[in-house]
Order: C-alpha cells, then sequence, then structure tokens
C-alpha cells in the first residue's frame, strides 16, 4: 500500500486502513491507497503551520522556479502520468494527455511565471501603502473527474502565493495526486509545504476543514458537499473557494451556424464522458431549426465510439464507478419518464465489463424537467426548443440554480457577445472560442464563490494588508 506524503517523507497512516483503486474500464482493483485518519490530518496542519513562516518569507521568484521545475517534470513524464490518469478514472489515453496532463502542466507553469512578476508589494492609496499577504495554510479538497488539473488548479497558486498546503485528493481517483507529490518532493520543495492526505471526504475533508488551524478551504465537488463545506468553515470563519455543479447551456441563435454549433456543443457535453462540471448538456435552439439541430446531434453522438480508454479509436470512455454509471441510467430512465424523447443512446450496457453508458441524447425536452435542471455528470445532451426570440432562449438559459459556464452562437461575433453578457454565469464561449486557462473560472448562484486560473486565481489566497505612513 502507498504512504501518506507528510512533511517532506512518505509516511504510513496512523489508521492502517485503506481504500480500494479501480479501474473503470475493467472494474480491477489496481492500487491501494492510504485512508487517513483525523490524527494524519493533524500531523499535516502542523507541518504546514510549522513551514509557513519561512516560506511566505522565500522570495516569490524562488518560490516560482520551484513551480515552474515541477511543470517541466509533468511534461517530460506526461506519458507515464497520461496512463496513471487514464488507468485511474478512465479518460481515453488523448484526453489524458492532452487535457488531463498537458493542460495541467501549462497552468503550473504559469504560476511558477506569475509568481516572479506579480506585485506583492505594490500600491498606493493615499498615505497607505498596500501589501498582499498569503492567507496562511490552506486545505485544498479536490475531485476526481479531473484528477490532476483539479488540484493543480488549488495548489500552484497557492504555493505561488506563499501559503502552505493539506491535500486531499478524492479517493476514487487518487494515483495522479500521488505522481505530483513525488514530483514536488524531486523539484525540492521545504519540508511541510505540500502535504498530502488521501482518505474520506467525512473523515479526512471534515477534520480540515474543521482545523483551527487551517486559514482557508478551497473546495471542488458537487454543490451538496460545498454546502457542507462552507456550513463547517464558517465555524472558524475559515475563508472558503468553492467551485460546484453546473447545467450549462449552449445558446444557437438563429442566424448562427448550425452544423458547426451542434458538432462542437455535442463534442463538449460529451467530453471526458460528461464528467465536466462546465459541460454544456443543455442546447438551446430555435424551433424552425429543432429538427435540424436534433438530426445533427444524433449522428454527432453515434460517432463517439465507447470502448477501452487505451484504444486510439475510442471517444467515450467509462464512467468512474458503478454509482456513477447507475445514477447516469437513473437520469437516463427519469427522463423518459417525464416525457422526454430519446433520440440516441440509452440505457444499455455498450460492453460487457466496465462502468459505460452510451452517448446519449434527448429530444422534447422542457424547462423544468429533472434533466434540464439537475447536473448528471454524463454523456446525456438535453436539447431544448425555444420559440419566441432570444429573451426566451436566455430566460430558459439562466434558469437553473448553476452558473459556471455556457456558449451563445451567433451570425454576428457583437451580437453574440452581448447575448453572453446576459447569461448569469462565469464563463461564456463564443462561436467556440476555446478554454483559456489563463482566464478566471469559478461560477455564478449555486456554481461557487471565487474564481481559478490566472491573476484571479493566485488573488484568492492572498490577504491585503495597508500600513498608514
Amino acid at each position: 500500500m502507498r504512504h501518506l506524503y507528510l512533511n517532506g517523507a512518505w509516511r504510513a497512516s496512523t489508521s492502517g486502513e485503506s481504500v480500494d483503486v479501480v479501474n473503470p474500464a475493467t472494474e480491477e482493483t489496481v492500487d491501494r491507497v492510504p485512508a487517513g485518519s483525523p490524527a494524519d490530518v493533524e500531523i499535516a496542519v502542523a507541518a504546514a503551520r510549522a513551514a509557513l513562516p519561512s516560506w511566505s518569507s522565500t522570495a516569490a521568484a524562488e518560490r516560482g522556479k520551484i513551480l515552474s521545475a515541477a511543470a517541466e517534470l509533468i511534461r517530460e513524464r506526461s506519458d507515464q502520468i497520461a496512463r496513471i490518469i487514464t488507468t485511474d478514472m478512465g479518460a481515453p489515453y488523448n484526453v489524458a494527455m492532452k487535457v488531463q496532463t498537458l493542460m495541467p502542466a501549462g497552468v503550473l507553469a504559469s504560476y511558477g511565471q506569475l509568481a516572479e512578476t506579480y506585485d506583492f508589494e505594490g500600491g498606493r492609496v493615499g498615505n497607505s501603502r498596500i501589501f498582499r499577504e498569503p492567507v496562511g495554510v490552506v486545505a485544498a479538497i479536490t475531485p476526481w473527474n479531473y484528477p490532476l488539473h483539479q488540484i493543480v488548479c488549488k495548489v500552484a497558486p497557492a504555493l505561488a502565493a506563499g501559503c502552505t498546503v493539506v491535500l486531499k485528493p478524492s479517493e476514487v481517483a487518487p494515483l495522479a495526486a500521488f505522481a505530483l507529490a513525488g514530483i514536488l518532493d524531486e523539484v525540492g520543495l521545504p519540508a511541510g509545504v505540500f502535504n498530502m492526505v488521501s482518505g474520506y471526504g467525512p473523515v479526512v475533508g471534515e477534520a480540515l476543514v474543521t482545523h483551527p488551524d487551517v486559514d482557508m478551504v478551497s473546495f471542488t465537488g458537487s454543490t451538496r458537499a460545498g454546502r457542507r463545506v462552507a456550513s463547517l468553515a464558517a465555524e472558524t470563519v475559515k475563508r472558503v473557494a468553492l467551485e460546484l455543479g453546473g447545467k450549462s447551456a449552449s445558446v444557437v441563435l438563429p442566424d448562427a451556424d448550425l452544423a458547426a454549433a451542434t458538432k462542437v456543443t455535442v463534442a463538449n457535453a460529451f467530453l471526458n464522458s460528461g464528467q465536466t462540471c462546465s459541460a454544456w448538456t443543455r442546447m438551446i435552439v430555435h424551433r424552425d431549426q429543432y429538427d435540424d439541430a436534433v438530426g445533427l446531434a444524433v449522428a454527432a453522438a453515434r460517432k463517439y465510439t465507447v470502448g477501452d480508454p487505451f484504444d486510439e479509436l475510442t471517444r467515450l470512455g467509462p464512467l468512474v464507478s458503478a454509482a456513477q454509471r447507475d445514477r447516469v441510467v437513473h437520469y437516463i430512465n427519469r427522463g423518459q419518464e417525464e416525457g422526454a424523447r430519446l433520440v440516441a443512446g440509452g440505457t444499455d450496457r455498450p460492453l460487457e465489463r466496465g462502468f459505460y453508458v452510451e452517448p446519449t441524447v434527448f429530444a422534447g425536452v422542457e424547462p423544468g424537467m429533472v434533466i434540464e435542471q439537475e447536473e448528471i455528470f454524463g454523456p446525456v445532451l438535453a436539447i431544448i426548443p425555444y420559440t419566441r426570440g432570444e429573451d426566451e432562449a436566455v430566460a430558459i438559459a439562466n434558469g437553473t440554480p448553476y452558473g459556471l459556464a455556457g456558449a451563445v452562437w451567433a451570425g454576428d461575433e457583437e451580437h453574440a457577445v452581448s447575448v453572453a453578457r446576459r447569461l448569469r454565469t462565469g464563463q461564456v464561449a463564443v462561436n467556440g472560442g476555446q478554454f483559456n486557462p489563463r482566464a478566471p473560472f469559478g461560477g455564478y448562484k449555486q456554481s461557487g464563490l471565487g474564481r481559478e486560473l490566472g491573476e484571479f486565481g493566485l488573488e484568492e489566497y492572498l490577504e491585503i494588508k495597508s500600513v498608514q505612513l
């Protein structure tokens, strides 16, 4: 069994218990990681607290150099890490390489650069000097769907800011976290600056969130779990950053390129087998184009070959677990019970072994249906018609409790931007604009609090001090 990473060394958990790591494509146990305990959390937090004065006073440029070195090692070992992620959570290898490995390497490198250039000590307001200082000890609690990327989005800016970190990776897909811990150790990060305690949320996660020596919690996961984190953290008035669920809309205006809009929307909805919080899982199309859009979506969905994630022809890997597969199947059944029309996919198991679900498309979806309102977290696209113009389309797009991402498609870019401004969501792609890993990422409403990535992400981990002269 693997060990925890505490105060610069690999150490056995005090619990003596473990969590099986299951390959979702084969349903076989491939590894075991420690099921950490509250006692392990105490050791980790004490190490982070002890390391804070030295690390926070280390020149920011030196902190940046360590992050840049870690990014370079991820790039050098990208094949190994991508294979770990594919085995761990089922992403097709090419997705695991490009999105799950090389993108977080780029994010890590960007914080290495930002640490060297960001002005932590600049600024004046009248007779006051303004300083930006690290918030302190950070608990980073991360999910399984992007197991390296979501860690880097928290750990990199926290370390760049001068904070120390205790990471609790998801117990469902934890192996990339162990790879990153080894890299941070190898590049010479001082002992105690980064610590990792694997295990279960109700045990390790809650011990971190309630610990009086933890100054900030950064959590990514479900909205339900985020509410729990915020509630527990309030007892000690911690800073909380939450990146939670989504039910994002792709709004197609009548003058848009319908074929392009449909192709890209389907691709976005099915990326990572639909296990993406920012996926565009609702496609909102004018009634006059609705039948054509449904036909195009069905044709696109049929091109998503389900299979072994190491097979280069596979476009849709398994869901991460049996529980996740069952959840998605439940929603597909619920959609049919509500009267939505299943036009692609369904609940049949496409392969005898593995936690697979077919790429699924629903037509005849109406606002207010469960499959239109709730996050499914699987390869399921709902296509919704509108008839009265873009005001109705915007109202439908804004008509869920979430506001994480979205898209607008139109013939005129400025018109599309004006509609994008009306969407109550943190990020909007216009006519397929590419994801920008240096732009702020985060949500409105129940999709969360705060922002990740780029300078905005760094500033989540900084306190602001004014000194009057």
